[in-house]
C-alpha cells in the first residue's frame, strides 16, 4: 500500500483500515472501518457508502450503527444515536398504522402485531441495540415460553416482519431472523372437526333435494 487508493468516496487508510467520506447535516466526515483495503473490500466499501448516502437522504442513517468506534461520535448529530429494538418496533408499528389508514392492512392484524411485539419481544429485547441482536439470542428467547406450535409460529413470523423492516436500512448486514424456522404443523396438531350426526346429514341431504322441507325442519 505505497499509495492511497482513492475512488468513489472511499480510500485506504493505512494497511488495515478503509476511510469513508460523506456529508451529514452540512458537515463532512471521514470515519474509518477496520477493513483491509484490498480491491474486493474497496468495492464492498463503495457499495456500503452508497447505502450510507441513501440512509442519510431518507433520514434513517445512524452514525453509531455504521461506525460504532468513531472517536468523535459524541460530536455527531442526533442521527448518531444507537437504535434499539424497541425503536425499530415503534417505527414498524407506525408504518403498519399508516397501512391501516389507507386500507392496505386490517386493523385486527395491526392489533395482533402490536400485542405480540409489546408483550413478547419488547420485554425481552426492546432495550437491546438492534444490530447487536444475534440469532442464538432470539432462539433462546423463543424456546423459553411454553408456546403451542401456532403461537410460536405467529410470534416468530411477526418478529421476522419487524426485523425485515429494520434491516432494509442495512442491506449489507445479515438479518438474524431470516434463520428462525417455524414449527411444522402436522395433521395431529390441527383441531378435530366434529362429524355431522346422522340427523344433521339427512337434513342437509333433504335441503338439497327439497329446500322447502329443510326450511320446515329448522322451523322457518
Amino acid at each position: 500500500m505505497g499509495r492511497l487508493n482513492i475512488t468513489g468516496g472511499v480510500r485506504s487508510a493505512g494497511a488495515r483500515r478503509i476511510q469513508f467520506e460523506f456529508v451529514l447535516a452540512g458537515v463532512r466526515y471521514r470515519p474509518t472501518l477496520p477493513w483491509t483495503p484490498t480491491e474486493a473490500n474497496l468495492r464492498r466499501a463503495r457499495q456500503h457508502l452508497i447505502g450510507i448516502k441513501a440512509r442519510i437522504a431518507a433520514g434513517t442513517f445512524s452514525f453509531a450503527e455504521d461506525f460504532p468506534d468513531y472517536r468523535h461520535l459524541n460530536r455527531t448529530p442526533c442521527e448518531g444515536s444507537v437504535r434499539t429494538c424497541g425503536q425499530v418496533f415503534d417505527k414498524y408499528l407506525a408504518h403498519c398504522q399508516a397501512r391501516v389508514a389507507r386500507h392496505d392492512l386490517a386493523a385486527v392484524t395491526l392489533t395482533t402485531y402490536r400485542r405480540t411485539l409489546d408483550h413478547t419481544w419488547r420485554q425481552a429485547i426492546g432495550a437491546r441495540r438492534f444490530l447487536d441482536v444475534s440469532y442464538s439470542e432470539l432462539v433462546q428467547i423463543s424456546d423459553t415460553p411454553r408456546w403451542g406450535k401456532k403461537t410460536y409460529n405467529n410470534a416468530v413470523s411477526i418478529l421476522r416482519r419487524a426485523f425485515k423492516f429494520g434491516y432494509r436500512n442495512h442491506p449489507d448486514r445479515h438479518d438474524p431472523t431470516r434463520e428462525l424456522k417455524g414449527a411444522r404443523i402436522q395433521g395431529k396438531d390441527r383441531p378435530i372437526i366434529d362429524p355431522f350426526t346422522l340427523y344433521e346429514a339427512e337434513t342437509l341431504v333433504a335441503a338439497r333435494s327439497c329446500p322447502h322441507e329443510w326450511c320446515k325442519s329448522v322451523g322457518l
